[in-house]
């Protein structure tokens, strides 16, 4: 079987050149405060330590694995490290690289092994479903230019990703001929669920509010920021004078996540902002509009448009959620359960 870079790994990969810019997207997060990623320094006391990840070498051999004879090459394996890199926009952290690589390389075995299956069971995709995908693709794409250097940056062409599209559609139907018989989750599946976890369901006190926020870079100079703050001053001017909120927050915001929606941010609870964003937010009533307020971001005004007081979500409000979760979490463990016995029938080796 000629080695082929996974195709959920390339799809995504290829999907990423369309997604904003790493710093745009980070300017949509405004004001929230990104939360930290856990280390194995904070996990809880007494909870067991990982076991360690066999270091993955520097220099890599031409070939990495080989299921049932099937070559993983070094250029496949960095091919789906790449694409996992686009589709995260971000290069793989130093610090968890064995890890990741170690669970890409586990990614493209089971792959490998799932395709074989496909094969033997002589799976075939109608050309219609074929070029239905191929065509919900090409439309994330404002013209075939767009597509073709999206097609070049992942070092592939049109007739390659069908091939791949074609793979993934063939691994697909294995997977629900083989697994989606044997998942099934019920009603009182939900409602145990829902009586075994009630505490997941409870909301603290949450507000809905807009904003108009003039950025200050990190690098401002004294009179930037000056500027910047006189214009967000000139602003609540406006407002306080009888001036619509939204319709200056669509004009004048520079939060491209919000600005559009006439600042609107929706409901946050805390904790889910910067602390100074976050306290002049609680402290408002509803209708009420703050002064300037002052974040890392630059400078915000405030609006409170609702106030939520702390609940707890219904079975009603939460079932399709749950059902969703335990139908997808039964999933991958009749996904793991088939691919554990495609390794044991077959022959799996890594070299690396």
């Amino acid at each position: 079987m000629k080695s082929r870079i996974s195709a959920v790994l390339l799809i995504a990969g290829l999907l990423a050149c369309r997604q904003a810019p790493a710093s745009q997207a980070a300017a949509a997060k405004t004001p929230a405060d990104p939360a930290p990623t856990p280390t194995a320094a904070q996990a809880a006391p007494g909870t067991p330590a990982a076991p360690a990840v066999k270091p993955v070498p520097e220099q890599l051999p031409a070939i990495v694995a080989r299921v049932n004879g099937d070559a993983i090459s070094r250029d496949e394996f960095e091919s789906a490290v790449h694409s996992l890199e686009a589709r995260n926009g971000a290069p793989v952290p130093a610090d968890r690289r064995d890890e990741i690589l170690r669970g890409v390389l586990d990614q493209l075995v089971s792959y490998h092994l799932l395709e074989q299956e496909a094969a033997a069971q002589k799976v075939t995709i109608p050309d219609t479903e074929l070029n239905s995908r191929l065509a919900q693709i090409r439309q994330q794409f404002p013209d075939q230019a767009a597509f073709d250097k999206a097609l070049a940056s992942q070092g592939t062409s049109e007739q390659k990703l069908k091939d791949t599209i074609r793979q993934s559609l063939m691994v697909t139907k294995v997977l629900e001929d083989e697994i989606g018989p044997k998942v099934n989750v019920t009603d009182k599946d939900v409602q145990t669920f829902y009586d075994a976890n009630k505490e997941k369901f409870v909301q603290g006190e949450a507000v809905r509010a807009s904003h108009i926020l003039i950025t200050v870079a990190k690098d401002a100079t004294p009179a930037q920021k000056a500027a910047a703050k006189a214009k967000a001053e000139a602003l609540l001017k406006q407002i306080k004078g009888g001036a619509d909120f939204a319709t200056l927050a669509k004009a004048n915001s520079q939060d491209p996540g919000s600005a559009q929606k006439g600042g609107d941010l929706g409901f946050f609870e805390k904790g889910e902002m910067v602390p100074a964003f976050e306290q002049a937010a609680f402290a408002l009533k509803v209708g009420e509009v703050s002064g300037i307020v002052e974040s890392p971001f630059g400078f915000h005004i405030i609006k409170v448009t609702a106030i939520r007081p702390p609940h707890t979500l219904s079975l009603a409000e939460t079932s399709k959620e749950i059902k969703d979760f335990l139908t997808n979490q039964e999933r991958e463990k009749q996904t793991e359960a088939l691919v554990d016995a495609l390794r044991k029938k077959g022959k799996v080796e890594i070299y690396i």
